[in-house]
């Protein structure tokens, strides 16, 4: 008998006929024989509903109070997923976060997993019965309070804990097919990935690909989990992301990110230990920084820019502003209309060429670059935003990843 994680998200979810879809999926796979353990997200919007709520009453929350708000939502889906398996003659048990054993780290609101003791998961799974777990939370076992993962962290719990009970897969239900090379909102022929490796699907969503979170890729890769991204609405095949790939594509997909600004600190003396004094305070802050660029130094200074959430930018400027007058620099400008455009690959580290098309192909369209990032598998550029479709169109048709291109070169 194997052992089966399903997640399902918040569209998955969201409405009492959903619900009852998904249990009949979950008896359905209790019924082929396996044991399965379940992680749900909130209700459709449930989350946002009580951020909202949250914010009419006190305009900045305390965190403790946001994480025992915000891991109601996944208490009342995974409680009426429990009594929809039951309806159906499958004994189902529901858990919370601290109920499973998922044990984490102090840090309220972003909390990281240290350890799945699953105690009472494997009592139930023992008894028959399938587990619904409520996702994205957990408890520190120092303190006993109540802790969240942080958006998307339902991902992370489901990989967490299909890896620590030895699972054989994970699959991860969503609203869409599967991952494709590129938002097919914005490129039409966007083509679905039969399968991908951990390596580039952790550039992917790293890039701004919102199918499935980073931190559940990390998960999967360091326990090797295979980790099944599929639709919720229908029994097709999706995209398996895994350890080895039968064929690596050159290029596996186009991924694009709204969610940050730039910040520059101008004119900053260029001697040892400046570039610690800028990014230590941010660090401090728990401001996450993404691509950091420094210039060329002239006449003893130079500029330095970096992108950070949007969500983090206020906070951002402030810090860089007070460093700027501590450094003795010219100033900080910040720029919130920007976006990143990402082309993820295994296949470009050996495959000359690549960057200089990417950058030939902006060109072209007229897309002036203000920021590059590249790994071994992925080159990044910071464009305007208003031309970050156009961006993302342009790669996508020029590296033939759509649906009517010719077979994509491999490997």
């Amino acid at each position: 008998m194997s052992l089966i994680v399903q997640k399902y998200g918040g569209t998955s979810v969201g409405s009492p006929d959903r619900i009852d879809r998904v249990a009949d999926r979950i008896a359905e796979t209790s019924g082929d024989g396996h044991d399965v353990v379940v992680v749900v997200s909130a209700m459709g919007k449930t989350t946002d509903d009580l951020i909202d709520l949250a914010e009419t009453i006190h305009p900045d929350p305390p965190k403790r109070e946001m994480d025992m708000l915000l891991t109601a939502g996944e208490r009342i889906s995974m409680a009426l997923c429990a009594m929809a398996v039951e309806k159906r003659g499958v004994g189902a048990v529901s858990f919370t976060g601290s109920q499973a054993g998922i044990l984490t780290d102090a840090s309220h609101g972003s909390a990281r997993i240290v350890e799945i003791t699953g105690t009472r998961v494997k009592e139930a799974l023992a008894e028959g019965r399938v587990v619904i777990i409520g996702g994205m939370q957990g408890v520190d076992p120092l303190k006993k309070e109540v802790t969240t993962l942080g958006r998307g962290g339902s991902d992370a719990t489901a990989v967490a804990v299909a890896a620590a009970l030895g699972a054989d897969a994970c699959e991860i239900y969503t609203d869409v097919d599967g991952v494709y090379t590129a938002d097919p909102r914005i490129v039409p022929d966007a083509r679905k990935i039969d399968e991908i490796s951990f390596a580039e699907m952790l550039e992917m969503a790293a890039a701004g690909a919102g199918v499935l979170m980073s931190r559940a890729v990390e998960f999967g890769r360091r326990f090797n989990i295979p980790i099944h991204v599929r639709s919720s609405f229908h029994d097709r095949t999706g995209t398996w992301v895994k350890e080895n790939t039968m064929e690596q594509a050159v290029i596996s997909g186009v991924a694009h990110d709204r969610s940050e600004a730039k910040v520059t600190v101008r004119s900053v003396p260029d001697h040892p230990g400046v570039a610690a004094a800028v990014f230590e305070p941010l660090a401090e802050a728990g401001i996450n920084l993404d691509m950091i660029v420094q210039n060329i130094a002239r006449d003893g200074s130079t500029d330095i820019s970096f992108t950070a959430p949007i969500s983090s930018i206020d906070k951002a400027e402030t810090i860089a502003k007070a460093t700027a007058e501590a450094l003795g620099a010219e100033g900080v400008s910040v720029e919130r209309g920007v976006g990143k455009v990402s082309l993820v690959g295994a296949g470009m580290k050996s495959h000359p060429g690549v960057a200089a098309k990417v950058f030939s192909t902006l060109s072209d369209e007229g897309i002036n670059i203000e920021m590059i990032s590249t790994s071994t598998i992925r080159i990044s550029c910071v464009v305007d935003a208003t031309r970050l479709d156009d961006a993302v169109k342009a790669l996508h048709a020029a590296f033939e990843l759509g649906e009517a291109a010719e077979e994509v070169v491999t490997a």
